[in-house]
């Protein structure tokens, strides 16, 4: 969940955050959930709503609303009551992009909790331990063999000959924030040769790279939750360092409703803890590649284990 997710739909931020004025007479009594228009943002939406109705709480469903500056209006504006957002975008959202802070898991949470209720009386509950960030994967069977489990690993193995060839966007191989940061926090430097630039973003196709081997490919560009990863036989290398911003997934809910259905905070803190990065990675693999509804993942995922019958 980079920053370039993140600005992606602003143009259409105001004309689609328009349609969601008409809902706000028949949520007055109801908690409207909402979330991101993309895969894990459905999953994540659909968890919380469910665990919700199961409790007796009477929601309203503004799912999948739109991409980022949609719902952040939405909440601000108290057009949606919660919906799941990432710590790391607090960092824009208050400009403070330049901040190492946001590179620590704990002082990236408990920054963005604060700034978010100073600012907007928006609270944020407890995350989920997974980190949805620009990283490196690698195929399982490279790491398995050479016991490379995080990106201390990864850089003694480039380091020492290991081979690599890794498949990127031309944005993460030439962004300073990016391949380059990694490369000098643990010490490797990939080749011209080592690399297979593409001209999109799109992970999809740098993971299915990698698990093709395509012109050699045996690593990836990807997103920490992508759902294709495991699937295609990579894994996600741990930056161990924090090279990167820390983007943890977490329900952000306004004061407001919260005072009045303040179970919402315990109710969801168990659930949220128990979305790891395998667990993401599997529930959005499903819908991405399963080709399942997302409420149905949702759904089996709670059941599966024991937060709702």
């Amino acid at each position: 969940m980079s920053y370039q997710s993140f600005v992606k739909g602003t143009a259409f931020a105001l004309v689609l955050f328009a349609g969601t004025s008409a809902f706000a007479s028949m949520a007055q009594a109801q908690v409207v959930v909402s979330s991101k228009i993309d895969t894990e943002g459905g999953v994540l939406g659909n968890i919380i709503i469910a665990v919700l109705n199961a409790n007796n709480i009477e929601t309203t469903d503004r799912i999948q609303l739109g991409a980022t500056p949609v719902v952040r209006q939405a909440i601000t504006a108290g057009e949606i009551d919660i919906y799941p957002e990432y710590t790391g975008n607090a960092a824009f959202f208050f400009n403070k992009a330049d901040d190492p802070l946001w590179k620590d898991p704990a002082k990236a949470y408990e920054t963005a909790k604060k700034l978010d209720y100073d600012a907007n009386k928006i609270v944020w509950l407890t995350p989920s331990p997974a980190n949805n960030t620009w990283g490196i994967a690698i195929r399982k069977d490279i790491a398995d063999e050479n016991r490379l489990v995080n990106l201390s690993d990864f850089g003694k193995y480039a380091a020492d000959g290991g081979k690599i060839v890794l498949a990127a966007s031309s944005e993460f191989v030439n962004s300073a924030a990016a391949l380059p940061a990694f490369q000098t926090a643990y010490a490797f430097t990939l080749k011209p040769d080592q690399l297979i630039t593409l001209s999109g973003g799109d992970t999809a196709a740098t993971i299915a790279a990698a698990a093709n081997q395509t012109s050699g490919a045996n690593a990836a560009m990807v997103y920490g939750t992508d759902g294709g990863i495991a699937p295609s036989g990579l894994v996600v290398l741990e930056d161990d360092k924090h090279v990167q911003p820390v983007y943890q997934p977490a329900p952000i809910i306004r004061e407001e409703v919260l005072k009045k259905n303040p179970k919402i905070e315990e109710l969801l803190k168990p659930v949220f803890e128990r979305l790891d990065l395998t667990t993401l990675q599997d529930l959005n693999s499903r819908v991405q590649l399963g080709g399942e509804p997302a409420k149905a993942v949702a759904d089996d995922f709670l059941k599966k284990n024991g937060f709702i019958k």
